[in-house]
């Protein structure tokens, strides 16, 4: 009883402290009650970061060195001096504020406020990694209201961190995912070190989910989503857009500087915890085969199975229901030696093979341009060996469908000339691959366990051979 009594005696002085910083709070340092209630609330939820009303000016210069990697020349000293500046380059296009903002999400579209002693002017972005007319006819424009003006709102609720919106917009294509918004989110972000607010124009939870692992990774804080979030939010700067450089591509040459492809699939290992950066820790060549089932389907899938397994592969047949999940699909990928597929987005997952690794795609007809472009061209700086497979029309249902010699088979740019749609129709909906099982075999996947049993025996690490996993 006399222990218990003790334990309550301490409690004033537990108390007493936390009274007084409240009243210091309240009282010196004049901060409404309501709003200090609402960012600790926030705060202990996850949600923001909470007021802090000392030293505001130099955690606000702390902010202005990231954000001055975005933009360059005559737009860096514009951000330098007027505390705003867009960087637009081919296909990218995005704004940075380096001084406080207002962002007012009360409607569907997004205001972002700041205040300056320029005259008012108004700059609207839809902000989406690659600015090109086919992706951003379906994404919300966010109104950029930079200068003096009387209708600037008041605060509601403050964050100590910068913000960054931008739209997911292309939802489904894993793809366009990654080559339109996951690498352009690593190439703003990632220098920002996780302290940098996310709001997602468009919040998806498709899109969350999928590739939540990323965002947690590049923020510390929950993505907003505006549609409930409905208030005058005040940051320290704010980033509208997304930087893109090309597809599936990152050039240490253009903003932010010094990141490739190299940070990114380090990023990506940590990531989804790969634990292969080399083939050589696969105990034995090891083929995963992207297997469709609506279009650009193999019809003779059994047979290029059971030849890929003479050769002395262990196959593992990827299908819808595992690729589903990123989390799960990533590490089998980084559990293989070799991916093969027809054209397509499930191709992009090579971005999670192992340094040395190979990349077969079956390039099919009328998209020859677009196989290399999308899949070949990026692999080297990957670490990975492409080696396509040009497929003759007799491997194309096209055939069957138009006659060996309609302009569809012998002359694919009459079809480009009718637009993208039309492409797509043709050259992407329509067609299902009858293999060549022999030429397959020996133009590519030959060729391919060459470049695996030569990259295994020749990779050392530190002088030895690396260990082999028990794949």
């Amino acid at each position: 009883m006399g222990k218990r009594r003790h334990r309550f005696a301490l409690y004033p002085l537990i108390f007493l402290p936390i009274l007084l910083i409240i009243y210091s709070d309240f009282h010196v340092g004049h901060l409404n009650l309501n709003t200090w209630i609402q960012s600790e609330y926030a705060f202990h939820s996850g949600r923001i970061i909470g007021i802090n009303i000392t030293a505001e000016d130099d955690h606000q210069e702390s902010f202005k060195v990231p954000l001055s990697r975005l933009v360059r020349g005559e737009e860096g000293r514009n951000l330098e001096t007027k505390g705003f500046a867009c960087h637009s380059s081919e296909f990218s296009l995005l704004c940075v504020a380096s001084q406080p903002v207002r962002i007012d999400t009360r409607s569907s579209n997004i205001t972002v406020h700041i205040p300056s002693d320029q005259a008012v002017h108004e700059t609207n972005i839809r902000p989406y990694g690659r600015q090109e007319n086919n992706f951003l006819q379906h994404i919300k424009p966010v109104k950029i209201l930079h200068g003096n003006h009387n209708a600037v709102p008041e605060c509601e609720v403050s964050h100590r961190v910068p913000a960054l919106i931008f739209s997911s917009a292309y939802i489904g294509n894993t793809f366009h995912e990654f080559s339109d918004l996951i690498i352009p989110l690593f190439l703003t972000s990632n220098h920002l070190k996780s302290r940098v607010r996310i709001i997602l124009d468009d919040y998806n939870f498709t899109f969350l989910d999928k590739f939540r692992p990323v965002l947690s990774r590049l923020s510390a804080y929950e993505v907003m989503n505006p549609a409930e979030n409905r208030s005058i939010h005040c940051f320290t700067g704010s980033i509208i857009g997304l930087t893109y450089h090309d597809v599936l591509t990152l050039d240490p040459k253009k903003v932010p500087g010094d990141y490739t492809m190299t940070d990114f699939k380090q990023f990506l290992r940590e990531t989804f915890n790969l634990k292969n950066a080399h083939i050589s820790q696969i105990r034995s060549p090891t083929l995963l085969l992207l297997s469709r089932t609506k279009t650009r389907r193999f019809l003779n899938e059994d047979e290029m199975v059971a030849m890929i397994k003479e050769m002395g592969f262990r196959v593992i047949i990827g299908r819808d229901a595992m690729v589903a999940n990123m989390t799960t699909f990533s590490r089998i990928v980084n559990s293989c030696s070799v991916l093969v597929g027809v054209h397509g987005a499930g191709l992009t997952n090579e971005l999670f093979l192992p340094s040395g690794g190979v990349i077969v795609q079956l390039e099919l007809l009328g998209l020859e341009f677009a196989s290399s472009y999308c899949f070949g061209n990026p692999a080297p700086a990957m670490g990975v060996h492409y080696v396509p497979y040009r497929m003759v029309p007799e491997e194309s249902s096209l055939v069957e469908l138009y006659g060996r010699y309609h302009a569809v088979i012998v002359n694919s740019s009459s079809v480009y000339a009718k637009g993208y749609q039309e492409v797509q129709k043709v050259y992407l909906d329509q067609p299902n691959v009858r293999v060549n099982i022999a030429r397959f075999r020996e133009s590519s996947l030959v060729q391919a366990l060459e470049l695996v049993t030569d990259s295994q025996s020749q990779h050392l690490v530190g002088g030895q051979k690396v260990i082999p996993s028990s794949n």
